[in-house]
């Protein structure tokens, strides 16, 4: 269990155009493995922090944290100023939601299934 009193840096996603090239290059040049979620996701292993890959279009890396209540996580972000860019959804394994922090800086926080 976490304390969403101060929910921890859990999980960082990457965006790929080149979703296999990149794997690839992970798993040769630093020994991670991979689970396969798809034809447009790999879910990072053996990295020391959880971590993913989603085909797609380049964007900055994508901080998440994680949370036992995320829904008074998501009022709690909302309170402090951050603008919700993705309402809560539901993805294989949990949930999550996304938001960009008043600097600018786009994250998310997820809680398992």
């Amino acid at each position: 269990m976490t304390t969403d009193a101060r929910p921890p840096l859990d999980y960082l996603e990457f965006t790929s155009p080149k979703l296999e090239e990149t794997q690839a290059f992970f798993a040769e040049a630093f020994g991670w493995s991979f689970i396969d979620y798809g034809p447009d996701y790999r879910d990072i292993q053996d990295a020391g922090l959880g971590g993913g890959i989603e085909r797609g279009a380049l964007r900055p890396p994508l901080p998440v944290l994680k949370a036992d209540d995320l829904e008074a996580m998501l009022e709690r972000v909302k309170a402090a100023g951050g603008e919700i860019t993705e309402e809560i959804f539901d993805f294989p394994g949990g949930r999550r939601f996304q938001f960009r922090e008043p600097g600018g800086t786009e994250m998310a926080v997820w809680t398992p299934a």
